[in-house]
């Protein structure tokens, strides 16, 4: 790997939408879950599919003024156990919006 496809491997990509769609319906395992993210976020490559490295990578993100709306859809339909585990999702979720008051994440049922 030449040194420019390791740059473009280790960027964050450009988000295309606002509001950003997380859908999680139909999700059955959290490493479905941690795909829609990396994938919607436009997280590098090397992203640790843990809450640690979402935490790390979203207040990394979000650094302009612009607004950036989330919306997430299907939530309610994962299992109980795979709402409980993204918990800390949420709670990331909550912080990030306290922290940039430019990032506004909603629960779509």
């Amino acid at each position: 790997m030449n040194y420019s496809d390791e740059q473009k491997r280790n960027a964050f990509k450009p988000i295309k939408e606002n509001p950003i769609i997380l859908d999680f319906t139909g999700c059955r395992y959290l490493g479905e879950i941690h795909l829609i993210l990396k994938e919607k976020f436009g997280l590098p490559e090397y992203y640790g599919e843990n809450w640690d490295a979402l935490w790390d990578s979203l207040d990394d993100r979000f650094y302009s003024d612009e607004v950036c709306n989330i919306n997430i859809c299907g939530y309610a339909t994962l299992s109980k156990e795979l709402r409980d585990e993204c918990a800390a999702m949420l709670k990331i979720f909550e912080e990030i919006q306290k922290e940039k008051q430019n990032v506004v994440f909603k629960i779509i049922t």
